[in-house]
Parts: C-alpha cells; structure tokens; sequence
C-alpha cells in the first residue's frame, strides 16, 4: 500500500494490439471478462498541460481485487502511452489508485511535487483522472481516479460479473 494514494486498484498494460493482448489474457491467463471500448470517448484530455486529441480504445478486466486495464493509442496524439511506446516499451505502464474525494487526493500529490504528464476526463465532472510523470522507472506511472461518478459504478459492475465468469463470453463491447 502507497503511504501517499492508498492501495493498487489496477494495473494499466499499454500495447500495441489491444485484441491479441485481450486473447493472451483470456487464453494464457484465465482472466475475463473483458469490457472493451474500441473508442474511448474522454470529455477532455491533456498532455503536459496541453489539449490533446488522442484516439485510444481500452478493455477492462478483473483478477480477484485487482482491475487490469490494456490500452491501445489509435493515433498520434501527445500522451504518456505514445510517450511510453516511443521509448520502446510495452506492457505495464502505470498503477492505478481509485478516490472518490479526487480534488484533495490530486492536490496533496501537487503539494509533494509530483508533476501532471496526461490528464483527462470521462463520463462528466466526476469521471477525472491524472497520471503524473513517473516515468523514470517503467512500468511505474502513477494514475489518481475519480470513481465517485459512472466510471466507478462501471467498475462495481465489472467486478461484480467477474467474480462469477465461467469462461463463456469472454469479450464485451461496450457503447
């Protein structure tokens, strides 16, 4: 558990083919379902402070407590996932905290000098989220989520079906 954001609620997987990854997990691993969104639809985005149009699809999974995201970029756009791929990585790229009082959670993180690189929003108001420039170690990203909104009660619902996944269905598209 982070002294600073709490406990790990999902590991974020940045990859180049998001439906060979979901395949690997389901096959490999035993993980599923997948709640996938071949395009994200973000109210806003940023990189480094900057609006930036970037085009991602994203598939959602759940491994007992934890929450596994895979992460596709679509297109070109500043980010921290182009960033990461441009460094000739691939695989876990962040962790993710989940908060439902995000302002207070994002400012300590600002008072301690952590520095914004993408932030962005989901699903309204309470759909934030910011990953803060943590990169000297892959792998190592810190995301900060609002899930006092819809994205939380999405997540709920995730790991809700999780729990009782018998292997049938193995891929959901969402929206």
């Amino acid at each position: 558990m982070s002294r600073i954001f709490g406990n790990v609620c999902q590991n974020g997987y940045v990859v180049r083919d998001i439906e060979g990854a979901m395949k690997h997990w389901i096959d490999v691993m035993g993980v599923g379902p997948w709640f996938y969104i071949q395009d994200v639809k973000t109210d806003w985005f940023k990189c480094r402070g900057v609006a930036s149009h970037v085009k991602m699809s994203i598939a959602l999974a759940k491994s007992g407590d934890l929450q596994i995201e895979l992460i596709q970029q679509r297109n070109d756009a500043p980010s921290l996932y182009k960033e990461f791929l441009d460094a000739g990585h691939e695989g876990l790229q962040h962790m993710s905290y989940w908060t439902h009082d995000y302002q207070a959670l994002y400012d300590r993180a600002l008072s301690l000098g952590y520095v914004v690189g993408h932030e962005g929003c989901i699903g309204g108001e309470k759909g934030r989220f910011a990953y803060f420039d943590t990169q000297a170690h892959p792998g190592t990203i810190v995301e900060i989520s609002d899930i006092s909104g819809s994205k939380g009660a999405m997540f709920a619902h995730i790991r809700k079906v999780a729990a009782d996944w018998d292997g049938a269905d193995p891929i959901r598209v969402v929206g």
